[in-house]
This record gives C-alpha cells, structure tokens and sequence, in this order.
C-alpha cells in the first residue's frame, strides 16, 4: 500500500517549483514589457528658453523727488511719502501726483529762522564793537596829534637853551611823531580789521537767509507735480518693493512714478546662469501676458547683461534680459506679469529623441536602442536640446526605437559607437589645446629685442623693417 501512496507526496513539490518557474517567467515578461519604447524621430527642431517677466514701457518719463532736495546745506538725505495719487491714474501737466513728508521740513525752518536771527544779532554787534573800537581808536590818534604839536612849541622855545636841552626836544619831537605815525597805522588796520568782520557777520546773515529760501521753496517743492500728461505708474524702492504712500525715497532713489510710452512696450526677464550663454540679442521670442492668456506678442531680444545679480527674493544668480515687443495693444499696462519664450536655435531637419531616452556617465551620452532580439546599448552625439527633446547629430537613426529606462543587464552590456566616443575626445582635446594656447597668448609678455634688431629678425627669419617693401 505505501508503494502507491509515495508518489503522492511529490505532487505539492512538483506543483510548488512548476508555480517558482511561471512566476520566473511570468516576471522577466513583465520586466520585458514595462520598458517603454520611442522613435527616433526627424523634422523641425526649436530650442527655446522659457522664463516669466514684467512688462514695461521701453521709453518712461520719471516723477522724482525735487530738485530743492538735493541740496547738501538742507541735510535732509531721504524723506517719506505721506499721499500718492492711485496707480493708473491720467494725469495732466502740473497735477499733484504725491505729497511728501512737511515734518523734516518744518523741523528745518525752525531751525533755520533761528539762524538767522542769530546771524543778524552777531552782525549788530559786529557793528557795535567796530564802532566802539574805532572811536577809541581815533580817540588815541587826536591825543598823538596833540602830543606833537605840543612837543613841536617846546623845540621852537628850546632855541634859547643849551644844546643838550635842544637836543632833548628835539628826541621828544621825534618820538611823539612815531608815535603818532604808529597810531595812524594802527588805526587803518584796525578799521579794515573791523570792515572784515562787519562784512563776515553780513555774509552769514545772506547764508542765512538763503537758507530760508531754500526750505521756502521745498516747501512748495513737497507738492510733487506731474511733468507732462500720461498714466501714472508707481516705481520700485532700493529693496525691490513698490512704491506708496508710507514709503521713503532719497536723493540716491529719488524715483516715485513714471509716465511711461505705451506706444513701445519691452518685457524684463532675468535668465539663470545656466541658460544665459544660449541667449543673444536680435533672437526672436514670443511674449504671453498672465492677465490676457489668448494674446501673444512676437519680439526680439535688445540687451543681454554682462553682470549677473542675485535678486532680493531669490538666491540663484540670473542676468537681465530685455525683450522688446515688435507691436502693441491697448489692454497692456506696465508690470504686467509676462511669459517669454525665447528661441535659441532653429534647425530645419534633425534627429531628435526625448531627454528621458539619454543616459550619462561621466565621459559619455548613450541610449538603449531595440534591435528585436537585444538591446544595444549605443553611444551618441547630442546637439542642441529644448526643454523636452535633444538632437541627435551622430549615432541614430530615423524610425529606431530608443528605450526611456535602462533595460535589465544594462551594466553588462558592452558600448557599441566607440569611434563616435573617441571623436568626441579628439574634439575635447584640440578645443583645450586651443583655448590654452589663446591663454599662453594673453599672458605672453611683449619680446624685448636688444642689440641689432635687424640681425635678430634675420635670424627669427623676419625682414628687418628697413627692408620690407610696400605691397
């Protein structure tokens, strides 16, 4: 009985390994079948740069803070906006378009007005103590007067003396004569002494009142005015926000609002470092406005930064870009938010295949091509690439299947299109090559020639410059 029953016990491992060898195969199908396929394609290819912008007014008059501000004696450096008309508004010549701050103002008047006031009282006094002064002056000069006419009447009694008192009087004239010579002398220096510093004082009642003037206009100037018709657009402070009321300009920012030219309208846009070596000015590009999704403008590139920045709310460094827009609309204001699609590249007829269907390593760009039966794993040369699709210049076919994951086994397969691969070096070396040799020939010093150059450029085997004939 138990030589029947024994192969009984065999069926739930011969079912257990028949299940192992399914789910094996079963399994290597489905790895097979999740590698997804795509063809390499050939037709137009556009390589583009994508980046949003605002727009604005190529040509702008700006509304600034007075001129009467910029004046160094004031001292006021920045002053703040108390009331702005609305953004958008039309305004006409002379309208009042923001009020700034009467505080500092005042502050400064008063500050002003007192002195002045103590200008004029040291000028008073100034004219005081120079009349005092001289008049004590002159005092001394009548007394030195007296002083030689009485000692000439004791020369003139002094015949009838002896000679010694002769001679004593006549010392006594002599002395008294100098003295008043150096009272006359000290007396005009005296006076133009005093006419300085009576005209000092006046100087700085005029510097005074000047002042006065200046902060008397300012105050006027506080109204700021629009300088020509036009929509009022509101500028941007040094941190990057909009101006409005509350908000405080200088005479380093003096710029409030403009009055743009909407009949010229470009869009700014900053490119990220990345990207800013595709761009160059004349590229076409179309421009989409965020708050008109069904209208697009055509445009070209005018200027490209040569500096980049870090803009205040963000960290990667990007250059400016502008991009002028070859026509106009009347529905479009100045910072609008806009979308700019630059065009780098425009080929007519080239191999392309999607980004997803490249790998790399650190040397070399390959794919994983079906060839029915196998895959290859097939090293390639790219060209220019667009946001989803890269060009194919060496290595593909038009109708191939490329794979968009890498296949199982992929590291064992071995590299077919090795010569694409060491061209590809060659190109890399001689490009080095040359831009050292471009280095070496910026940093080369100027040759010295001593001696007879003539016979060095002999032996260089150059002409000596007497030599050389015109052409």
């Amino acid at each position: 009985m138990k030589r029947f029953l024994k192969p009984v016990y065999y069926i739930p491992v011969i079912l257990l390994m028949a299940i192992i060898v399914i789910w094996s195969m079963s399994n290597q199908v489905v790895s097979e079948s999740v590698i997804i396929t795509v063809p390499v394609e050939r037709g137009p290819f556009v390589s583009r740069v994508i980046s949003t912008g605002q727009l604005q007014a190529e040509n702008a008059t700006s509304i600034e803070v007075p001129s009467e501000l910029s004046g160094r004696r004031l001292g006021i450096y920045e002053i703040q906006i108390t009331d702005i008309v609305e953004e958008g508004t039309v305004v006409d010549s002379g309208d009042v378009v923001a009020t700034l701050d009467h505080s500092a103002v005042d502050e400064l008047m008063t500050e002003a007005l007192e002195e002045l006031e103590s200008a004029m009282e040291a000028y008073e006094d100034a004219k005081i103590d120079t009349n005092i002064n001289l008049s004590n002056l002159r005092d001394g000069l009548l007394d030195a007067q007296v002083t030689v006419e009485e000692k000439k009447l004791v020369l003139e009694q002094s015949v009838y003396e002896s000679p010694a008192v002769q001679r004593q009087a006549r010392l006594d004239l002599e002395r008294a004569e100098r003295d008043l010579e150096q009272a006359l002398r000290n007396y005009e220096l005296k006076k133009k002494q005093a006419a300085y510093d009576v005209a000092r004082a006046w100087e700085e009642v005029e510097k005074s009142k000047e002042r006065v003037a200046e902060i008397e206009a300012l105050f006027e100037a506080l109204e700021v005015k629009a300088p020509k018709p036009g929509m009022v657009i509101y500028s941007y402070d040094r941190f990057g926000n909009k101006i409005e009321a509350g908000s405080t300009v200088s005479r380093w920012s003096p710029t409030i609002a403009e009055l743009p030219d909407l009949s010229s309208m470009i869009s700014k846009t900053y490119i990220n470092e990345i990207d800013i070596s595709k761009i160059k000015p004349g590229q076409k590009a179309t421009i989409g406005i965020d708050a008109f999704p069904e209208k697009s403008f055509k445009g070209n590139v005018v200027s490209v930064a040569n500096i980049g920045q870090v803009l205040p709310d963000g960290d990667a460094k990007v250059f400016e870009v502008i991009i002028k827009l070859n026509s106009t609309d009347p529905d479009l204001r100045p910072a609008m938010t806009t979308s700019n699609e630059i065009i780098t590249d425009s080929l007519p007829e080239v191999l392309f295949i999607p980004l997803e269907a490249v790998f790399r390593n650190d040397t070399v760009n390959y794919v994983f091509v079906d060839k029915g039966n196998k895959w290859v794993k097939q090293i390639v040369k790219l060209g220019v690439e667009n946001e989803n699709y890269v060009v194919v210049e060496e290595g593909l076919e038009e109708g191939l299947e490329v794979a968009l994951i890498q296949p199982p086994d992929h590291e064992e397969m071995p590299f077919e299109g090795v010569e694409i691969y060491e061209a590809l070096k060659k190109e890399a070396l001689e490009k080095e090559k040359e831009e050292n040799k471009e280095k070496k020939e910026v940093q080369r010093p100027p040759r010295r020639m001593k001696g007879n150059q003539g016979e060095q450029r002999k032996r260089l085997g150059e002409r000596p410059v007497e030599g050389r004939r015109a052409r």
